[in-house]
């Protein structure tokens, strides 16, 4: 695939690892056949219709070496012709390559509509893992040039949630390992996410995760330190730490009550727990 600028439906490199194996999204009774890349026209209804030009040539250069390594989805179009469902990028590429004929899954309009409705309903299943999810909605998006929009209001969802949980398939291997197994959750994932410019501090908040059984809250407060700054890993926990002896201190002058620092994004609170009335009392007096 190219390594050019990507972008929304620019093939599963965009979202999905590449050591992700791509044929699960797939049925297994789909026959992949080759046809001519004369006999198939872009979809009308494709969203998208712009395509980068470089990025295009990049990947006809990828295609002369490997070939076409992705089907593309088709449906009948009369008289020997196909419509593009999906792969439209691809069979552009393949015409810049020189290629005669493309590797192609050939779906009716009944076929396509049934298995819309059933991914849908896929997704909608609360027994779903959060990955597995991320994997149906990225078939819609791929297999029926769905817009993440579209896909939110066919799911009912927020866009922004469409999108969250597609962006779990960018996780590092192992953590989407521990989040199939629930060895971590959806909050430290995408905390995880959030340091995808640095591998090394993805695997090290992940571990720290694992190892000391960090909340999400403890998470979202290693990123928020070491994007202040504080680089070095001891620095950061150092910095994560809820107490201090400036708490315990005010803590001893409230008679007890716990103190932590919450750190935020920018800045963060000071929070003084107390179990009823009158301890809140006990609280106001002390300050005063």
């Amino acid at each position: 695939m190219s390594t050019g600028k990507k972008g929304l439906g620019r093939g599963f490199d965009v979202l999905i690892p590449q050591d992700v194996d791509t044929t699960i999204l797939f049925d297994d009774h789909e026959k992949v056949q080759k046809l001519s890349v004369n006999s198939l026209i872009p979809n009308p209804d494709q969203p998208r219709t712009t395509f980068d030009e470089e990025a295009l040539k990049q990947l006809a250069e990828s295609i002369k070496q490997y070939g076409v390594l992705q089907p593309l989805i088709v449906t009948p179009h009369g008289k020997g012709t196909y419509a593009i469902v999906a792969g439209e990028r691809r069979w552009r590429a393949a015409q810049l390559a020189g290629e005669k004929k493309v590797p192609a899954i050939v779906r009716t309009t009944k076929e396509l509509e049934r298995l819309e409705i059933a991914l849908v309903e896929n997704v909608q299943r609360v027994d779903l893992s959060p990955l597995e999810q991320a994997l149906s909605i990225e078939r819609l998006h791929q297999q029926f040039s769905m817009t993440y929009e579209a896909i939110a209001k066919r799911l009912g969802k927020a866009s922004s949630t469409v999108n969250n949980i597609v962006r779990l398939l960018q996780l590092p291997k192992e953590a989407q390992k521990a989040l199939t197994e629930g060895r971590i959750f959806e909050g430290h994932a995408r905390a995880i996410l959030s340091l995808k410019d640095n591998p090394e501090k993805q695997q090290e908040l992940l571990n720290n995760i694992l190892r000391y059984g960090w909340s999400v809250r403890q998470a979202e407060q290693f990123v928020v330190s070491y994007r202040e700054g504080f680089k070095e890993s001891k620095a950061a926990r150092e910095r994560m730490r809820t107490e201090t002896p400036e708490t315990k201190q005010l803590s001893k002058r409230l008679g007890g009550m716990p103190v932590h620092i919450r750190r935020m994004a920018k800045g963060g609170k000071l929070e003084i727990r107390f179990k009823s009335d009158e301890e809140l009392e006990q609280i106001f007096r002390s300050l005063n």
